[in-house]
């Protein structure tokens, strides 16, 4: 089913991206309050929705300073949705979207998500602890600009 890029995320969206996270165990504990308050704080986001019937089916959120960092959240693409492509062409739209074209973009992953990420062209630069005592270590990807 095709999809349409979109270059940002409002209020109006909470409700289907709270819907988006709740496919996925980890984030399932979002609610429309808080996701209120993270978009509003969001500098960036881009987000894929389905041509026909405009449902969210992956999104990301970018926070930066347009000048040196840019960090990439909550990479999501709907648990249906999975295996068709649609999180390497919502990377492709977020490396990019103009407002981050002369950023580097950076983000944590975890272990298994890693070669993923490195089709996207980020590469691993480190890993951190993860927080909460959790024995998986986050890895520490970039998206380099060139020169």
């Amino acid at each position: 089913m095709p999809v349409t890029v979109e270059r940002s995320l409002g209020p109006e969206d909470v409700p289907q991206l709270v819907d988006l996270y709740e496919t996925y165990d980890w984030w399932a504990d979002r609610g429309e309050t808080e996701l209120r308050r993270a978009l509003a704080a969001t500098d960036e986001a881009v987000a894929l929705r389905q041509t026909e019937s405009g449902d969210l089916v992956a999104a990301a959120r970018v926070l930066t300073d347009y000048s040196y960092y840019a960090m990439v959240f909550d990479v999501i693409v709907h648990a249906d949705r999975r295996g068709e492509g649609l999180g390497e062409e919502l990377l492709a739209a977020l490396v990019t979207h103009p407002p981050l074209a002369d950023v580097d973009l950076e983000l944590l992953s975890r272990e298994g998500l890693v070669p993923f990420y490195e089709a996207c062209g980020f590469e691993e630069v480190g890993a951190v602890d993860r927080p909460g005592g959790d024995p998986e270590e986050l890895r520490f990807l970039a998206y380099r600009r060139d020169e």
